[in-house]
């Protein structure tokens, strides 16, 4: 490696190092955690969030898929790099999303070699909105294949984590990720924020008092970085009030990495990635 890619590396993980240390010592004073999460979507607020996130001190979790985006080549595209790299810096934690936002349709009887299959369709990426049939490699490599650009763009390994799009899963689609090295993240019925249900029938306000009334310690939350169909955007208008609200009743804020039913999981992969393999 040319000296000056090795210190471009060593800077990367010393700034990683750095932020991890960091978000280590404020999950340590988290005794009534919720755990956001952030899935990609138009990324046309995500710098919005970003500093509601830096201002609020607010550790997160991103799931990544390269989804269109409002302005760039993609929500993991080279024009994103900069974004990523920053909240990285900051301490946040990433994991698969699959890479072209691909939702499960179901399952279908196994190939003549026994192997899981299933239908899926991608929301992204060059083959949108076409059904195709996928073998469990398949999947796996679809994870996999997010994962890996997460740590080109953050410098950081992203967590053996992922969440399938719409949380649309089957057992055996979770046996099978769970066999090539990652467990599911789903979320809290009143996790749910609702940024992606059209405005005209879910106000923002109302959006913000519901989750402020039924949000509880413990729980992981959902909502997304831009959603197209949203005539007014839920972020970073309900976003702010509700950290806010939620640090009034004595709830802070901790990634996937301090979460309980995950911490042994993530221990287990920490020396043997499955994206690399």
């Amino acid at each position: 490696m040319p000296r000056a890619e090795r210190g471009l590396f060593l800077r990367k993980a010393i700034a990683a190092a750095v932020a991890l240390v960091l978000s280590g010592q404020a999950a340590a004073n988290c005794t009534r955690p919720v755990y956001l999460t952030l899935d990609t979507g138009h990324m046309g607020v995500a710098p919005l969030i970003a500093d509601v996130l830096k201002r609020q001190d607010v550790r997160v979790t991103f799931f990544a898929a390269n989804e269109a985006t409002q302005q760039g080549d993609g929500s993991l595209g080279d024009d994103w790099a900069a974004w990523w790299r920053a909240r990285a810096q900051e301490g946040h934690a990433f994991a698969s999303h699959t890479y072209d936002h691909v939702y499960w349709s179901a399952d279908v009887p196994p190939g003549r070699d026994g192997t899981a299959r299933f239908r899926i369709r991608a929301s992204a990426g060059p083959q949108i909105g076409q059904t195709r049939l996928f073998t469990a490699a398949q999947y796996c490599e679809e994870i996999g294949r997010a994962a890996r650009r997460l740590e080109e763009l953050t410098g950081q390994p992203p967590l053996p984590l992922f969440r399938a799009p719409g949380g649309r899963t089957s057992p055996t689609l979770l046996s099978v990720a769970r066999g090539c090295g990652y467990a599911h993240v789903g979320w809290a019925p009143a996790g749910f924020l609702g940024d992606e249900l059209p405005s005209e029938r879910y106000s923002n306000a109302e959006l913000l008092a519901k989750a402020l009334r039924d949000i509880r310690p413990g729980q992981i939350l959902v909502a997304h970085l831009g959603i197209w169909s949203r005539k007014d955007p839920w972020a970073p208008a309900v976003l702010e009030p509700l950290i806010e609200g939620l640090k009034a009743k004595g709830m802070c804020f901790a990634t996937l990495r301090e979460h309980p039913d995950y911490q042994r999981w993530i221990a287990a992969h920490r020396d043997d990635p499955p994206w690399s393999r």
